[in-house]
C-alpha cells in the first residue's frame, strides 16, 4: 500500500524516483506520523510489477488558451558569428500554441514562419483538438472576425475570451457622453 501510494503522485506529477522519496517524506512529515519512507531503490523494484492507476482526460468541454511565441534558430554557424563577431541575419520561427486552462498541458501546436500572424493559426489549432471545446482564450491579436467565425464553425457552443483594448468603450458611453453634454 505505501508503494502504491508513493507511484500515485509520482505518475500524476511525474517525478523521478529521488524526487517521489522526499514528496512522501515530506508529506508524512506534514502529518506528524512515525512511518518509514521507502526509498527509492525500493520504490523503483516495486514500480516494475505494480499497475498504478494513471489520470485519464475527461470529454468535458475544454478551455484553452492559445498564444504563440518567437523561437530563435541556431544553426551549425552560430558559433562563427560568436567567435568572430560577423553580424547574420538571425532565423526565427513562431510556435503557437493551444494549452487546456484546467491542467496546463499543450493539446496543439504549429510551426511558422515568422510573418505568420497568431489570429491566421487558430484554425490549425482547433483542428488539432480531440475534444470538445468550452472556450478559446487569447491576447489581442486574436480580436479578429475571422477568429470568431472558425471558432463558431467548429464549436458553436464555444466562447471566444479577448481582453478588451485600453481604446475600447462600451456601448452608449458616446451617447452618455453627448446626452451630459
Amino acid at each position: 500500500m505505501a508503494i502504491s501510494t508513493a507511484l500515485t503522485p509520482r505518475a500524476v506529477f511525474r517525478l523521478a524516483l529521488r524526487q517521489t522519496e522526499g514528496l512522501i517524506a515530506s508529506i508524512i512529515a506534514l502529518l506528524g506520523l512515525d512511518l518509514a519512507v521507502p526509498d527509492h531503490s525500493t520504490i523503483s523494484r516495486r514500480a516494475e510489477t505494480l499497475e498504478v492507476p494513471r489520470p485519464r482526460h475527461g470529454r468535458e468541454p475544454v478551455h484553452l488558451l492559445v498564444d504563440s511565441t518567437r523561437l530563435k534558430l541556431c544553426g551549425p554557424g552560430e558559433w562563427l558569428v560568436v567567435k568572430h563577431g560577423s553580424r547574420t541575419r538571425r532565423g526565427w520561427r513562431k510556435l503557437h500554441l493551444a494549452t487546456n486552462a484546467n491542467t496546463g498541458r499543450i493539446v496543439a501546436s504549429a510551426l511558422t514562419d515568422k510573418d505568420t500572424d497568431d489570429g491566421s493559426q487558430v484554425g490549425p489549432l482547433l483542428d488539432q483538438v480531440g475534444g470538445p471545446v468550452a472556450s478559446v482564450t487569447g491576447d489581442g491579436a486574436y480580436d479578429r472576425d475571422d477568429v470568431y467565425a472558425g471558432v463558431a464553425a467548429r464549436y458553436p457552443a464555444a466562447g471566444v475570451i479577448v481582453p478588451a483594448s485600453s481604446t475600447c468603450r462600451r456601448r452608449g458611453d458616446e451617447a452618455d457622453r453627448t446626452a451630459a453634454d
